[in-house]
């Protein structure tokens, strides 16, 4: 017999967790907004400069239809203002999986219209965040630069020196064979220079696009030279002269254009192997009645399988182990037609739950199953009775168990994840693959009545040893201190603008967000790398020239003869600039083909006869005449191996 749920959708109980929850969630939805509108406020300087605002960029760079999670809305949230009103989470940029030219990719959008896109404090932890999630999910990685760097009023040395990571990490995401694409929308100056340099793709836009390590006006404050910022570090110098653009894009529009582009002609699909398809049937039990289901105070008590039977693949799950450890939960189902095990809390964990939740892990690891963890737990329980039931031998199996894993972890706050607790269901410390909390969860060391509680008991204790009497009001405001002090650091909104999470979702969201997680993870483990020694290298800018003038645009080098005065010919110093040219791009796979034009109409006279006559005629050696002689074959040679090459 399958589970029959107890939840009555028309109870009182029902409707006021409904109404509690969802007050929370257009919390959620205002604080989330607030970025969007600060963001809008520039629309109009964006105009101005004929750009496109950077939440247009990325709805212009997703596939239509397809599903895009976001993640680390809430990052910064009272990082940047301890006041709940002004506080503006987002760190100044947008961040998520989505699907790009029929591939799933990591996005980040700098939101240039919040401080110039400059890195806020919370804005390191989300980057290297989502880094390491490519990393791990094999995922390309897609930048849409405009940022002003680092955010130098809250500058701390500590966040300079791990902010290196973020460079370590583009270099170890393309010798991985992860690729690395980066659209040049506007500055990217400073250290953040290093980010387009260290991308295997770079697209200029031209006006707007740049990347220099000092611009205009450091350069003139650093050296003295009265340099433009254009010739620094625009895009259009960039792709003619030192080699760092690929492509040059004639606007924001055409630089996401040729960013989808560039992710199709890699056909990163082709390295994943085949998926078989999956066949499901939705929940029997409406995952909107997940708003109703949970009471958003931790301490009243709720069945978590009424949870497992609105998020499963048709309700249906077999529960393993259901009268041994009855508090903590193991479930057997799938979710969007992928087989998985998840475990849940019916209250704290005793040594017989955590012993079967260890041999329920070990079990799904030789499985090949991934695992959800749906944390609602006050941690492991402690007295004589427990401690001699050995709660720390059996709850240590479980953490073991847990750290050890080889398979997918999904952790889910949807209630409390206390103490230890939160260690053996797999949070942020255990590195889980995705972790993302209901507005509800509240997660720490202790709730605050039980922190504010014990405190107080040592105060007592304290004063008693002491032989002094209590001051019950300073140990009454001493506990509202506490507890409130620890309630606020417990909170959804509170941690996950720490980013101690990958986001604060809806309920009603759940059964989408973990499907769509588990076939992110599913398809990781189907692809196949092909992974390099150092990672791709930015290519050789060309030389400079004096006999020649060297142009490149859209993958297309033109080589100028510029001496139509004397009818172009092939002088010593332009055979050399020649050689010079070709072995910089050898093996530039950015450059399609070459040109060669002479200026003033005139094409090229051929060899230089006044150099001829000075060879043979003068004091040259046997030696000198064959060098000379072989140089022009030599050149040609060269560039019929350049020919071969394409």
């Amino acid at each position: 017999m399958g589970f029959v749920s107890q939840i009555q959708t028309g109870s009182d109980g029902f409707e006021q967790n409904r109404a509690d929850m969802l007050a929370l969630v257009d919390r959620l939805r205002e604080l989330e907004a607030r970025a969007v509108s600060h963001s809008e406020q520039r629309r109009a300087r964006f105009e101005e400069r004929g750009q496109i605002t950077p939440r247009e960029r990325l709805a212009r760079l997703l596939d239509p239809g397809m599903p895009f999670v976001q993640l680390h809305t809430l990052a910064g949230y009272l990082v940047d203002s301890k006041n709940p009103e002004k506080t503006v989470p987002g760190s100044s940029l947008i961040v998520g999986i989505g699907f790009v030219a029929g591939a799933r990719c990591m996005i980040w959008v700098d939101d240039s219209g919040i401080k110039a896109g400059a890195m806020g404090k919370m804005s390191l932890a989300a980057v290297m965040n989502i880094q390491d999630m490519a990393q791990r999910h094999k995922l390309p990685l897609i930048h849409l630069v405009e940022s002003a760097g680092a955010n130098l009023v809250e500058y701390q040395v500590e966040g300079w020196a791990r902010a290196g990571a973020i460079f370590r990490n583009l270099a170890t995401l393309s010798a991985s064979g992860i690729p690395t694409i980066s659209v040049l929308h506007g500055p990217s100056t400073a250290g953040g220079a290093y980010m387009p340099g260290l991308s295997d793709y770079v697209i200029g836009v031209k006006k707007n696009g740049m990347a220099a390590l000092a611009g205009a006006a450091l350069v003139a404050a650093a050296t003295g030279e009265q340099a433009d910022d254009r010739a620094l570090g625009g895009s259009e110098m960039h792709a003619s002269k030192s080699g760092l653009v690929e492509y040059l894009a004639e606007d924001d529009a055409h630089g996401v254009a040729l960013a989808r582009d560039v992710v199709g002609r890699i056909d990163w699909n082709s390295r994943l192997k085949p998926l078989s398809k999956r066949v499901f049937d939705e929940p029997q039990h409406d995952p909107d009645e997940l708003a109703g289901v949970v009471p958003i105070d931790y301490r009243i008590p709720y069945d978590v399988r009424e949870v497992v039977a609105r998020i499963v693949d048709g309700s249906d799950f077999t529960e393993f182990k259901p009268r041994y450890g009855a508090a903590t939960i193991c479930i057997q189902a799938a979710i969007n037609g992928i087989h998985c095990g998840l475990i849940g809390n019916n209250g704290p964990i005793d040594p017989a739950g955590a012993t079967k939740a260890a041999q329920f892990l070990q079990l799904c690891d030789q499985s090949d199953l991934p695992v959800i963890f749906l944390n609602n737990t006050t941690g492991y329980m402690v007295g004589t009775e427990y401690e001699q039931a050995g709660m720390i031998k059996h709850g240590s199996k479980m953490i073991q168990a847990v750290a050890n894993m080889r398979v997918p972890r999904i952790t889910l706050y949807i209630g409390a994840s206390f103490g230890a607790g939160n260690y053996g269901m797999a949070g942020l410390a255990f590195e889980p693959d995705f972790i993302f909390a209901w507005p509800n969860a509240t997660t720490g060391v202790m709730g605050g009545e039980q922190a504010a509680g014990t405190m107080t008991m040592v105060a007592r204790a304290g004063a008693k040893r002491k032989g002094l009497p209590v001051d019950e009001d300073l140990l009454a405001q001493q506990h509202k201190m506490i507890a409130a002090h620890f309630d606020q650091q417990s909170d959804a909104f509170y941690t996950s603008g720490r980013c101690l999470d990958h986001g604060v979702i809806d309920p009603r969201d759940t059964r989408r967000i973990l499907g769509f997680c588990l076939e992110t993870c599913l398809e990781s483990r189907n692809r196949q790398l092909q992974p390099n020694s150092f990672g791709v290298a930015r290519m050789s800018r060309l030389p400079e020239t004096g006999a020649l003038d060297l142009e490149l645009e859209d993958g297309w080098l033109t080589i100028w003869f510029n001496q139509p005065e004397i009818r172009n010919p092939l002088t010593n110093e332009r055979v050399n600039d020649l050689f010079a040219v070709c072995k910089a791009i050898h093996n530039r796979r950015d450059i399609r083909g070459v040109t060669f034009r002479g200026q003033g109409g005139i094409f090229c006279a051929g060899g230089d006869l006044k150099a001829f006559r000075t060879a043979f005629h003068g004091s040259a050696t046997r030696e000198d005449v064959v060098k000379l002689s072989l140089s022009g074959a030599a050149l040609f040679d060269g560039l019929r191996r350049r020919s071969g090459d394409r």
